[in-house]
């Protein structure tokens, strides 16, 4: 049987041994990090040590992570302490949810220019999970500014002191890490009103007793994440995906790569190929074994075009007609040229059947 290739990290990441590993040794640990015996300063030790992992991938001190069930939360956190939310047309829904009016974008998915006057919360990702375009987020005046970095995080160097943001939103399934934890980074002297009632914990930003194991997984992931990037590792990723993006081309001269005219994250295409609904092609790949998506995992299964797209200036038939592959270092080109050789085999039937 035909080992099937996983090639939708953009909706999760593969869990990183050394993820696996850090939550192993939590469940072992017995005390409640807000505990003052031994057990409890045991646990306090790991939340502290994670913390200080994420704050180096993030570059900022440990007091700015504020550890959360993941980005989603984290966001609507953020959220509520605005009554304006200006976000980016292209936004994951976790932000777009939130917003009060919205920032358009170019051809390729960048951002176009705010309009003046703009108040509140401006909602700016870093890098989008649907194409791989990347942003350069930066504090305008009059405004303040989150940065939805879960795409970026782990992937590309992160500056988020440099931006000028008031607030970051992380995630740790994204870059390896365990699904259900995420955090709020923020800048020195930010204090948001929490969401919920209860506890001290997170410095009376988040309460509720921490979910220690989660929480050092994502450690563990953020270290790995930034000795990938300082050894650079991605660079290899982007090769391959030149390599893929080549391979399609030739199959398909009539199929889109959105957002090529822009800079994108390393590991992403977006091929569209009009009129070849975008969830066929998830499941004929499924099918001959390849694990891909037709957008953001959190509107898959939502028949229609793609938000992301259709922002972009494509039409409804091209906005729903898209095919994410997304990968990682592990893997292979031989796998990315399997992968190809199958999505060619499957369009040109496509093709005659459409002729």
């Amino acid at each position: 049987m035909t080992p099937r290739a996983y090639l939708d990290w953009n909706a999760t990441a593969p869990l990183r041994p050394e993820a696996r590993a850090a939550m192993c040794a939590a469940m072992d640990v017995t005390g409640n990090p807000s505990s003052v015996h031994a057990e409890g300063r045991e646990a306090r030790a790991l939340l502290a040590k994670a913390r200080e992992q994420v704050a180096r991938l993030a570059g900022v001190s440990p007091e700015q992570v504020v550890f959360t069930s993941g980005a989603t939360e984290a966001a609507a956190l953020v959220a509520a302490q605005y009554e304006a939310v200006s976000v980016l047309a292209t936004e994951h829904d976790c932000v777009h949810a939130h917003g009060t009016a919205e920032i358009g974008v170019d051809a390729a998915g960048r951002a176009l220019a705010m309009p003046q006057g703009t108040a509140g919360l401006v909602a700016i990702q870093a890098a989008n999970s649907e194409t791989g375009v990347l942003q350069a987020p930066r504090a305008q005046e009059g405004a303040d500014l989150m940065i939805d970095a879960v795409q970026a995080f782990g992937k590309v160097p992160f500056d988020f002191a440099g931006s000028g943001a008031d607030w970051a939103i992380v995630s740790a399934h994204k870059l390896g890490g365990p699904k259900g934890v995420g955090a709020l980074i923020l800048k020195p002297g930010r204090d948001p009103q929490p969401l919920l009632r209860g506890g001290g914990q997170e410095r009376r930003r988040r309460p509720g007793t921490e979910n220690l194991v989660g929480i050092a997984g994502f450690g563990a992931s953020a270290a790995a994440a930034w000795q990938d990037i300082a050894d650079g590792v991605w660079n290899s990723v982007e090769e391959h995906r030149h390599e893929l993006e080549a391979m399609l081309r030739d199959a398909a001269p009539d199929s889109l790569i959105a957002g090529q005219e822009a800079s994108r994250l390393p590991n992403t295409v977006c091929l569209v190929t009009p009129g070849w609904k975008g969830e066929t092609q998830v499941m004929q790949m499924d099918l001959a074994g390849f694990a891909v998506s037709a957008g953001s995992a959190c509107s898959s299964g939502k028949v229609g075009p793609s938000r992301v797209l259709s922002a972009m200036g494509l039409d409804d038939v091209a906005a729903s007609s898209s095919l994410r592959v997304s990968f990682g270092p592990d893997t292979t080109r031989d796998t990315l040229a399997a992968f190809a050789a199958a999505w060619a085999g499957h369009y040109r039937r496509y093709r005659r059947k459409a002729a």
